[in-house]
């Protein structure tokens, strides 16, 4: 486990920075999860509304948080959940609700390959200066690499029959079905507005828990974005980021002088923090969904 390969000193360490953490900006990150959380539900009505429904923002909110929730316990089944609870609270057909969750799942990728273009674009120099280090032949040897798998990936995925390199091209082409489709909305500037606001959110609570200890406190911009998308990448891939988390946002920000406890005592501040929300809050949906729903 990552945290085995501290010393006693390092965990003393890790210790006294999450003990003495300024937990007020825990608060202030809180408070932008919750604001997020809320503007998703609100987002997820411009979808919902040209469909003929119009479900209660109470109940539209607490089936998000539900979802993160369960998205704790087993990967994507929040969404399923998500679109069951308004299958349920509000009648609105399982397969139209699920429909939508996975158009507005489409910008949010968007949104996550705008950021990583971000951060590409803020990194070209550090990019470029470790490429101009490489060995000549290593360089022609990764050029060719690139090129070649490119070629013959793109060649691949678009005559391939396979099942797996089919989802790829079926993926690729649901994302620019999902522009088209959002543009086409009737509320769609709207829909970009709430899109764009949900992941200002999320960055703005993971840049409020810079300021909680000393040695992430003076972090860049960069630093920041590249300790965010190795967040999202380690929540993406296992459940709520379990583990995984503190370890992708410590050895992202390694990269800009942050020692390893002041990483570790980051990761697990911001991990625990956004957890505890989660559970707090989703557990809340899920006792007092069936209550606020009493007529149903």
């Amino acid at each position: 486990m990552y945290i085995g390969k501290f010393s006693d000193q390092q965990l003393d360490e890790i210790y006294h920075n999450m003990k003495n953490a300024n937990y007020w900006w825990i608060l202030a990150s809180l408070f932008f999860g919750i604001l997020s959380h809320l503007s998703r539900a609100y987002r997820w009505h411009f979808m919902l509304e040209p469909l003929g429904y119009k479900p209660k923002f109470t109940n539209s909110v607490m089936a998000v948080l539900l979802a993160y929730l369960l998205n704790l316990v087993v990967p994507r089944s929040g969404e399923v959940a998500r679109a069951a609870t308004l299958a349920k609270y509000e009648d609105v057909p399982f397969e139209k609700g699920f429909g939508t969750i996975v158009a507005e799942r489409i910008s949010d990728v968007i949104m996550l390959l705008i950021i990583l273009g971000i951060v590409f674009f803020y990194q070209t120099d550090l990019i470029i200066s470790w490429f101009a280090n490489v060995d000549p032949t290593k360089k022609i040897v990764i050029l060719t690499i690139i090129f070649t798998a490119s070629f013959i990936g793109i060649k691949l995925i678009k005559k391939s029959t396979h099942p797996f390199l089919i989802k790829i091209k079926t993926f690729f082409n649901g994302l620019i079905e999902g522009i088209g489709s959002i543009f086409k909305m009737q509320k769609k500037w709207a829909f970009i507005f709430h899109t764009i606001f949900i992941w200002l959110m999320y960055i703005a609570m993971f840049w409020a828990v810079t300021f909680t200890i000393p040695g992430t406190s003076n972090l860049s911009f960069e630093a920041i974005l590249v300790g965010f998308i190795a967040g999202a990448v380690a929540m993406s891939i296992t459940n709520g980021g379990f583990g995984a988390y503190p370890l992708f946002v410590a050895t992202a920000l390694a990269l800009y002088g942050v020692t390893d406890e002041s990483g570790a005592s980051f990761g697990l501040l911001m991990w625990t923090s956004q957890t505890i929300m989660v559970l707090t809050f989703g557990g809340l949906s899920l006792l007092f969904l069936p209550i606020y729903n009493k007529a149903k």
